[in-house]
């Protein structure tokens, strides 16, 4: 199929004047807009999450090179090395990257649909609901790994569609969603609290643990549904990739450019619901990824619209990273990667808090 390409300078509608974008037009007529500077940082942040990746898998009480690492995952390593690779250690890193990419591409939808930078699961309340799924398992019925994940997924998908009916108001306003989403917050972390309670010491000891969130003796038994639920809904939601910047423009402004909006908008919240609920099931309520990941991405790519790609691809590199850190920093398995996910992301939506405060948006 051939196709040319051109360069083209960007508009207002680009809304970075002065930079230059490229237009792929092929034979069948499809055209196709480039921003060289998101497809430099996506590649950027896909290589830093492969290296990380690999780095990862090397650290632990048996270290490993880097070299000796890719040619144990092309085949060339040792038995004993082939076993902790492909056993122990590649089914953690696998679900780290899947879940950073599940919650930084549900952010940036749950951000560009509120028209709000601090849109997220773990400020909407869908953490929360997941935690409350997974502790009425682990109380109540003394549950399995199964069924913990299987009542993560269910309170988070029900506590999605709870805020947005309690939202719903003639469509779905970015601030009322947004603060019913606070507001469901704190009353399932008070159900959370209340459940710990209930529980014996060895069951309020492991949901303590789990939502702790971590990436700690995951296995291929968490990897296969995690990838199955990304395989089916990241494509899916990356192409509503067009609607959706259309969508942040206003209602108006997308339905007179054919969009329908209320299609879309449930389309796409319905799936970051159920990747956030995945994810959650797969490493417990590991905090604040979905709500830094998107905004880091769109200040690397300079790039408006909900940069849905970069933010999937920063989700997996800043999980994995940090995971890797709180090895490297504190020894195997000493610290959870939510608990520094948390401090880091603390942090940093306090410094958003300021950015908001002083542009006069808070």
């Amino acid at each position: 199929m051939n196709a040319t390409v051109k360069p083209e300078k960007a508009g207002p509608a680009t809304g970075t004047p002065g930079r230059r974008a490229r237009a792929v037009r092929t034979a069948g007529g499809l055209s196709l807009r480039l921003d060289a500077r998101a497809v430099l940082v996506g590649g950027l942040l896909l290589a830093v999450a492969l290296a990380a990746a690999v780095a990862l898998i090397g650290s632990g009480d048996y270290p490993m090179t880097p070299s000796e690492v890719l040619s144990t995952l092309t085949g060339g390593g040792t038995t004993g090395q082939e076993f902790i690779v492909h056993e122990l250690r590649l089914p953690r890193v696998l679900v780290g990257l899947l879940v950073g990419a599940a919650f930084g591409l549900a952010g940036a939808v749950f951000q560009a649909v509120s028209r709000n930078p601090l849109g997220s699961p773990d400020v909407l309340g869908l953490s929360q609901g997941s935690s409350v799924g997974a502790l009425i398992v682990i109380v109540w019925f003394h549950g399995g790994t199964f069924a913990v994940a299987g009542g993560a997924v269910a309170g988070g998908v029900l506590t999605g569609l709870a805020i947005f009916l309690l939202a719903w108001k003639r469509g779905i306003h970015g601030y009322r969603f947004v603060l019913v989403g606070i507001g469901a917050a704190a009353m399932l972390y008070a159900v959370v609290l209340y459940l710990l309670t209930k529980g014996t010491i060895y069951d309020a000891t492991r949901a303590t643990a789990w939502m702790t969130g971590s990436l700690s003796g995951r296995d291929w038994t968490q990897v296969w549904p995690l990838a199955a639920v990304c395989a089916v809904l990241v494509p899916m939601v990356l192409l509503q990739a067009r609607p959706l910047r259309m969508l942040e423009m206003g209602d108006d402004a997308a339905a007179a450019l054919g969009v329908r909006t209320e299609r879309v908008r449930i389309t796409l919240l319905l799936a970051a619901v159920v990747l956030v609920a995945a994810g959650t099931a797969a490493a417990g309520p590991i905090s604040f990824v979905a709500l830094t990941a998107p905004q880091l991405a769109r200040r690397a790519t300079r790039s408006p619209g909900p940069n849905l790609l970069p933010a999937a691809l920063m989700g997996a590199a800043l999980l994995v990273g940090a995971d890797w850190a709180s090895q490297r920093l504190f020894g195997a398995d000493q610290l959870p990667v939510g608990v520094l996910t948390g401090v880091l992301g603390g942090g940093y939506l306090l410094w958003l808090l300021v950015i908001e405060r002083r542009a006069g948006r808070v």
